[in-house]
């Protein structure tokens, strides 16, 4: 009973194959590419669009990320020199060392209308009570740097909301062609075997899967960019509010 135990095992262990490392994953993408070369012309053209869809997301998720980022940086460092500051001048140069930031620019938008309203008054001047109405062209001015900021912060991104929602339709769309084009080649040739059908209906699917592989980062991109940028903009109206605030407190009499 041992020995043809024994003999089993050493059976299967020289029949035992290898299990496929790189050589697999090669094959497949090399039978991946294939399917894409042999596709219809239709199919091709929907798969070159994903492509196209893909490489600019990748270009518009890297670029809006740095952008994102640095605006943030800028703004947190704009933001301590704006409270430990006393002299308006001061964080007027800070803000232009941080032009990245949207707090910054905003900062720009007032101090430039509150020098206009101050006039020849100098720095350390006050406004007259017969100003005050003139305090609006500040809030104003802050009001349109704010809504310049946030359509600078948006722009691109709705391209990605764009690719999320059709790309998979448009994958679609390549796979009903394929699978067209596959059910005419079975009627052409008078046989529903595999042999017909398989490489068809594969080079369809692609298609579609190429459509997944666009929407999905698109998507998720979409949502965490959107979410920075509505920080970013709370951020904005709190800054707003603070600066006609101290506006008011230190300039009016």
């Amino acid at each position: 009973m041992k020995n043809t135990l024994t003999a089993f095992l050493a059976q299967a262990a020289e029949g035992a194959s290898p299990p496929p490392a790189t050589g697999a994953k090669a094959g497949t993408i090399a039978e991946l590419t294939a399917l894409i070369l042999e596709a219809s012309p239709i199919v091709k053209g929907v798969i070159f669009l994903l492509f196209l869809f893909i490489f600019a997301c990748v270009f518009i998720i890297v670029y809006k990320y740095i952008s994102l980022r640095r605006a943030q940086g800028q703004t947190h460092r704009f933001m301590e020199v704006f409270w430990h500051s006393k002299r308006l001048d001061e964080i007027y140069n800070a803000a232009e060392d941080l032009r990245r930031s949207p707090i910054s620019q905003l900062f720009k938008a007032g101090y430039i209308e509150l020098s206009k309203l101050k006039g020849s008054k100098g720095e350390d001047a006050r406004i007259d009570e017969t100003h005050v109405g003139d305090i609006g062209n500040v809030e104003r001015a802050l009001r349109r740097a704010s809504t310049a900021e946030i359509t600078h912060l948006e722009s691109l991104v709705p391209f990605l909301a764009t690719t999320g929602s059709t790309a998979p339709f448009v994958g679609l769309f390549g796979t009903v062609i394929g699978i067209m084009i596959s059910f005419m080649q079975i009627s052409a040739s008078g046989s529903a075997g595999m042999e017909v059908v398989s490489q068809g209906i594969s080079e369809a699917l692609i298609a579609t899967a190429i459509g997944l592989m666009a929407a999905i980062p698109a998507v998720i991109a979409y949502n965490y960019f959107l979410r920075r940028i509505r920080v970013l903009s709370s951020e904005m109206d709190n800054f707003s509010s603070d600066f006609l605030n101290i506006v008011k407190r230190h300039f009016l009499k």
